[in-house]
């Protein structure tokens, strides 16, 4: 029995329903739209996503690559690196030749791409000028390699909630791929007044990283 059928045979009929409903990359991404956003000390898998609604940027990243592994996606997983900010984590897919990503975020910017970008780094710097703290610093600084979920079946990553750091672990791990020289970050222009207001459109701010302060 492979992972997905051992998945699907652990929900109830209403989850099942549920789940058998996101049946495409916007629909898995307007599921997690309404999940809430939550960044506790846990990690959840997709089944605990499913039934308490509730997910950080991983947990919602599993919950989209479960998704997308049904869809015959394979499920992958990309980091994204900040400085004085939270790092973020993106289910990526793969339509045409094309990448696209799915992701639950606090930040309006940080979530849905379609699958329009020819590579991965492409992809990445998308996100860019809408990674930013509440200091108005633009954040993001390099990306991993994307990491396969299936290298994890052993902990039984879909259903279960008790080993998941083991993924976040790797991902620390994995090569990661710089965005930017240090004279362009020294060089780069606070995000402006309108944009920085439009991305935090709903956001939850006791849930938002505080950036350090600096003399």
């Amino acid at each position: 029995m492979s992972m997905l059928e051992d998945f699907e045979r652990s929900l109830s009929q209403k989850e099942l329903k549920v789940f058998h409903s996101l049946n495409s990359p916007s629909k898995i991404q307007a599921f997690l739209d309404k999940v809430t956003y939550c960044d506790e000390d846990v990690y959840r898998s997709p089944l605990s996503v499913l039934r308490r609604g509730k997910a950080c940027c991983l947990d919602g990243a599993l919950l989209a690559a479960a998704a997308l592994m049904r869809l015959e996606h394979p499920p992958l997983i990309v980091e994204m690196i900040a400085d004085d900010d939270d790092d973020h984590i993106i289910a990526i897919y793969k339509q045409n030749g094309f990448f696209g990503a799915i992701a639950k975020s606090n930040f309006v910017g940080l979530r849905f791409r379609e699958a329009v970008y020819r590579n991965l780094r492409e992809l990445v710097m998308s996100y860019f000028e809408f990674y930013y703290n509440l200091g108005y610093k633009k954040t993001l600084r390099a990306y991993s390699a994307p990491l396969n979920l299936r290298a994890f079946d052993r902990i039984r990553w879909m259903g279960e909630d008790t080993h998941l750091e083991a993924i976040a672990e790797r991902l620390d791990e994995i090569r990661k791929f710089s965005l930017l020289t240090p004279y362009r970050v020294r060089s780069l222009s606070p995000v402006d007044k309108r944009t920085y207001k439009a991305g935090m459109l709903g956001a939850d701010l006791s849930q938002v990283y505080k950036p350090c302060k600096r003399n």
